[in-house]
């Protein structure tokens, strides 16, 4: 029997390869669809994920018009893919503000908007646009708990009337990001969801009534999600369900999306009748969860004993049955940065590489 993700002939690809598989991306693309009753707009999937375009013209074939991104890269990659919306979450400093100015006046059929969350930025992207003569549209980041990125409610006030100073910057709304959520218990996880939604609401009323408008409000990723995602006020951006993981399957087993992508790994050294030896090492795989790293599949019995740059030791019932040239397929527990990895992945149909897509924006920088 030939598992999905098992690749007719192995020896077309050299290992360590990511597999990634358009079919189940679909799915997992429409499940999300589903979680939000088919409301698109409700949606702003965030590509630090995938990396790829032409992930991105999957999610746009479904519908899916708006995105997020976290590196002036990944939003080149939109505009290059033609998405409409982009929402840079991420703070333009140093360098990066001429970066951002000339993107958004590279690429005028693409509505660019960023976050900012410090008066000092916030004069310096003010003075920017007046001495280009270019508008630029931004969201205020709120900490909404994590302590990483964002302006206390407290603080709201005085970045509104270092904003009123300058025309060229219009604000659209609110964003926050709720990592630091992320227990496999779901009734604690709604409580705290519901605790950054209060925060976030919170500072978008203050704003509406402080401009008379309606402001748009971002929130959360994927553990998050399942509570977001009942809110009808609210644009949600989680990005790991493109392709799915193994942490996220044990942390969030409520979200019904499939894997899809997959390391291919081969058995490279027999150790001993009990230790074999695979070409995983952490330059193959994201390295910041703790050991195992991965799940393999419809493999029982394998104990990751440690890992360096090109190798992964296993410890196995009878390693016989693994001889030098072995295929193992396995899941990362986290996918982002294993994606992250890897200059190009497969795209896998019916047992085979169909073609090689290019991870475009692992690069810092595109053209811009």
């Amino acid at each position: 029997m030939q598992y999905w993700y098992e690749i007719a002939d192995p020896d077309s690809i050299d290992s360590p390869a990511l597999l990634v598989y358009p079919e189940r991306i679909k799915g997992n693309i429409q499940l999300i669809k589903g979680m939000v009753d088919g409301h698109c707009e409700r949606l702003r999937p965030h590509v630090k994920t995938n990396k790829m375009i032409e992930v991105c013209r999957m999610m746009m074939e479904e519908g899916i018009e708006q995105f997020k991104c976290s590196t002036i890269a990944e939003a080149e990659m939109l505009a290059l893919a033609n998405a409409k919306d982009v929402l840079l979450a991420y703070q333009p400093v140093g360098p990066k503000l001429s970066r951002w100015g000339k993107l958004v006046q590279t690429y005028p059929n693409t509505e660019f908007s960023c976050v900012l969350d410090n008066a000092v930025a916030l004069d310096k992207m003010g003075a920017y646009a007046a001495k280009e003569q270019t508008r630029f549209s931004v969201y205020f980041d709120i900490d909404l708990g994590m302590g990483r990125t964002g302006v206390s409610r407290a603080a709201l006030a005085g970045l509104c009337d270092h904003i009123d100073q300058y025309p060229l910057l219009t604000l659209k709304g609110v964003h926050g990001y709720d990592g630091h959520i992320s227990n496999p218990d779901v009734s604690i996880r709604k409580e705290e969801a519901d605790e950054s939604y209060r925060l976030l609401n919170e500072a978008a009323t203050y704003l509406e009534e402080r401009y008379g408008k309606v402001m748009d409000k971002v929130i959360g990723g994927s553990p998050s999600f399942t509570s977001h995602a009942l809110r009808q006020d609210v644009v949600c951006s989680p990005g790991t369900f493109v392709f799915w993981d193994w942490g996220y399957r044990q942390r969030i087993p409520e979200q019904k999306f499939d894997y899809a992508a997959v390391l291919m790994t081969r058995v490279v050294a027999v150790i001993s009748p009990t230790k074999i030896c695979i070409d995983l090492g952490y330059k193959a795989v994201a390295s910041d969860p703790p050991l195992p790293r991965v799940c393999f599949l419809d493999r029982d019995g394998i104990e990751v004993l440690f890992q360096s740059e090109e190798h992964m030791v296993l410890s196995v019932s009878d390693s016989q049955e693994y001889p030098i040239g072995t295929v193992l397929y396995a899941v990362p527990t986290h996918i982002c940065p294993t994606v992250n990895l890897y200059e190009q992945v497969y795209a896998i149909g019916a047992g085979a590489a169909k073609e090689e897509w290019t991870v475009i924006a692992r690069n810092r920088k595109l053209s811009i």
